[in-house]
């Protein structure tokens, strides 16, 4: 059986382009583009891009009642 590799993410980016994060998560950029536009995904701006606070969406995840 083959090892396939898994993409790494360091333990603190604080933000990632929404390309990478698509790519880390195995889902489409539409999609994740799609959850940015409705506030599913926390997103920041900066210049003309936009990047997913994954500093942010790693808080919320931990506060959610299902964690405690």
């Amino acid at each position: 059986m083959e090892d396939t590799p898994v993409p790494q993410v360091p333990p603190l980016v604080p933000v990632m382009t929404l390309e990478r994060f698509a790519t880390l998560t195995g889902l489409d950029e539409s999609v994740v583009y799609g959850h940015v536009r409705r506030g599913y995904l926390p997103a920041v701006k900066m210049g003309k891009y936009r990047l997913i606070n994954v500093a942010l969406l790693q808080t919320q995840c931990l506060q959610q009642e299902d964690w405690a």
